[in-house]
């Protein structure tokens, strides 16, 4: 199992690491800040600095298996061999990682202004989306935006908690995403819970509070289905 260690601080920017096993796909490393593409999030990107100086890129970071217990840091082409055993310093392109960490959490927000089930959702460096299942498109957009900016403008803490899976089993309420469900079968279940106002299973990255986040603006609303409608979120500046 790789230790996920952007969860316990998604701000951290560098981190010595011990490559464990080299795949097809890439590099294990016993420890790693990389997030790994899931939940509509891109994987991370940077790169692993060999104990001579060499910088191997990654260019993307995802789980090889199902289970999602070990990342694959995957290389650009044409990168500087590494073996197994060897110490790296693995780096994020911060600037990248920051930016999809507010915007997850704007994501977050927009949930809770538009309490509907989310049929699904994507994460980007400048815009990101929710599907809802929603009869009809918002009616009251400046609203809208104006309540996504008010939330935050109040600049609630962001914080994680941990339940049981058999918890978590019994707080179906918890789950805002219809088609993806919170990995069970490890004992235990990751919480986001921001300020007073929204708690639901979470295993993505975000800022510590929704100030960090910047002004927002509603993108195109878009039907996908007779159900299904499209919010696009986008930073103002």
């Amino acid at each position: 199992m790789t230790e996920f260690l952007f969860r316990a601080d998604s701000y951290r920017k560098t981190s010595p690491a011990s490559v464990v096993a080299i795949t097809p796909d890439g590099v294990i490393l016993d420890r790693t800040i990389f997030y790994a593409n899931s939940g509509g999030q891109p994987g991370d990107s940077g790169y692993l600095e060999s104990e001579d100086g060499q910088e191997i890129v990654i260019a993307n970071a995802m789980h090889p298996g199902g289970d999602k217990t070990e990342i694959v840091h995957v290389a650009a082409d044409a990168q500087p061999e590494i073996g197994v055993g060897e110490l790296v310093t693995a780096a994020i392109d911060w600037q990248r990682r920051y930016r999809l960490m507010r915007m997850h959490t704007a994501l977050h927000l927009l949930s809770v202004a538009l309490p509907f089930p989310v049929t699904g959702g994507s994460i980007g460096e400048d815009k990101g989306r929710l599907d809802f299942s929603m009869p009809e498109a918002p009616a009251d957009l400046a609203g809208l935006e104006a309540r996504l900016n008010a939330m935050v403008a109040s600049d609630y803490p962001v914080t994680e908690e941990w339940i049981t899976d058999a918890e978590m089993a019994a707080q179906p309420e918890l789950i805002k995403t219809m088609k993806v469900k919170p990995p069970s079968g490890l004992g235990r279940v990751r919480l986001i819970r921001i300020g007073d106002i929204d708690l639901q299973p979470c295993g993505g990255i975000h800022v510590a509070k929704t100030g960090e986040i910047g002004q927002l603006k509603l993108g195109k609303i878009e039907s996908k289905g007779a159900q299904n409608r499209r919010v696009s979120l986008l930073f103002a500046g």
